[in-house]
């Protein structure tokens, strides 16, 4: 015996087309989800080696500060090992028009990438030495009385600035003494 179903007037399923049009509607969106979440990932990765680069040439800039002498003018390479990568960082340095200074510029990039490959990242810094006291006056750089215009003695000394009010900082107290 055969059972007969009956459905009520009207009614009707989806017909084959409507099911596959429906599948490559929904097939067509998560193909746009995917790419969008691998180019988040690929933007994220880019991001976290961007930022290394960085460190990196942040520390061989400090390396270089915290060395007696100034760096050789010139330029000079190595590479370093850094959160489980291998690095290539380029340093060139060149003189600036402060005798006593030096402009450190640091260029860094994966090592496995092309010898023409553009840097992940550039840091400059400087070396130096203090041209005047901490806290001190502001010195006059260009102009007459400048410092070094080999005019007056007194002229080469560093000199503040007439326009400016003083700095006169308060001394501190200072803490009691139970000796006196």
């Amino acid at each position: 015996m055969r059972a007969h179903i009956t459905t009520p007037a009207g009614y009707r399923g989806f017909t084959l087309i409507e099911v596959l049009a429906a599948l490559v509607i929904v097939g067509l969106g998560m193909l746009a989800a995917i790419q969008a979440v691998n180019q988040s990932v690929r933007n994220g990765t880019y991001l976290r080696e961007k930022t290394l680069a960085h460190w990196i040439g942040m520390n061989v800039i400090t390396e270089r500060r915290l060395q007696p002498a100034a760096p050789d003018v010139g330029e000079t390479s190595d590479q370093v090992e850094f959160a489980s990568q291998r690095w290539r960082w380029t340093m060139k340095v060149t003189q600036t028009q402060v005798a006593s200074m030096r402009r450190m510029d640091v260029s860094v990039r994966p090592a496995s990438a092309p010898d023409g490959a553009a840097a992940l990242a550039t840091v400059s810094g400087f070396y130096g030495a203090a041209i005047g006291p901490a806290g001190g006056g502001t010195l006059m750089w260009a102009g007459e009385g400048s410092p070094g215009s080999g005019g007056d003695p007194q002229a080469d000394e560093p000199q503040e600035r007439p326009d400016k009010p003083r700095n006169d900082r308060p001394s501190r107290p200072r803490p009691p003494n139970d000796e006196e």
